[in-house]
C-alpha cells in the first residue's frame, strides 16, 4: 500500500516536472546533459535544502524569505489582476501567516526544543500557499473562521474600547502640547 502511494506521488511530481514552464525547461536541459532523471535532480535539491534548513546558519532567514517573498510577489499580481478570487486567496494566506507569526513569537524557545523547526516551518508555509494544497484556505475554513465567528462581537467591543481610549489619550496629548 505504501509503495503504491509513493509511486503515485512520484508519478504526480514527474508529471508536474514535465509541464512547460521556465523552471522545467531548465530541468529538461540539465536532464539531457547529465542523463539524470529530473525527478532525482529535484529530490536531491530538496534534500540539500532540507539539510540546510536543519543545520544552516541562516535557516531562519531562508525560511522567512520562502514564506514572504513569493506570496508578496503573487499578492501584488493578484491586486493588479481583474479577478477578485485570487485577492481572496492571498488575503487568506496573509491572515493565516500573520496569526502564525504571532503564535510563533516564542520561536527562540521553540528552536531550542525542536532543532528541525525551520524545516517544518518552511514545509508548513509551502503547504499554506502552494496551489495543490491551498492550506491557508483549509486552515481558515476549519479553525480561524469558526473562532472568529464565535468571538466576533467580543473582539469588536474590546477593539472599540481600545480605540476610544487611544483617541482620548491622543486628544489629551494634543491639548497638552498646545498648552506648552
Amino acid at each position: 500500500m505504501a509503495s503504491s502511494q509513493v509511486q503515485k506521488i512520484r508519478a504526480d511530481v514527474t508529471k508536474k516536472l514535465h509541464e512547460p514552464n521556465p523552471v522545467n525547461n531548465v530541468l529538461g536541459q540539465i536532464e539531457s546533459k547529465t542523463g539524470v532523471d529530473r525527478f532525482f535532480i529535484v529530490a536531491s535539491i530538496a534534500l540539500l535544502f532540507s539539510l540546510y534548513l536543519i543545520f544552516g546558519h541562516f535557516a531562519e532567514l531562508v525560511c522567512n524569505f520562502i514564506g514572504f517573498l513569493y506570496p508578496a510577489y503573487i499578492s501584488i499580481k493578484a491586486i493588479e489582476s481583474a479577478s477578485k478570487a485570487d485577492d481572496t486567496q492571498w488575503l487568506t494566506y496573509w491572515v493565516v501567516f500573520g496569526l502564525f507569526s504571532i503564535i510563533e513569537f516564542a520561536e527562540d524557545e521553540i528552536v531550542g526544543w525542536f532543532p528541525v523547526y525551520w524545516l517544518f516551518k518552511c514545509a508548513f508555509l509551502l503547504y499554506l500557499y502552494l496551489p495543490m494544497t491551498m492550506g491557508a484556505q483549509k486552515l481558515y475554513a476549519k479553525a480561524i473562521r469558526p473562532a472568529f465567528s464565535k468571538y466576533q462581537q467580543t473582539i469588536e467591543a474590546r477593539f472599540g474600547k481600545v480605540m476610544n481610549k487611544t483617541s482620548d489619550a491622543l486628544k489629551e496629548g494634543a491639548q497638552a502640547f498646545k498648552q506648552q
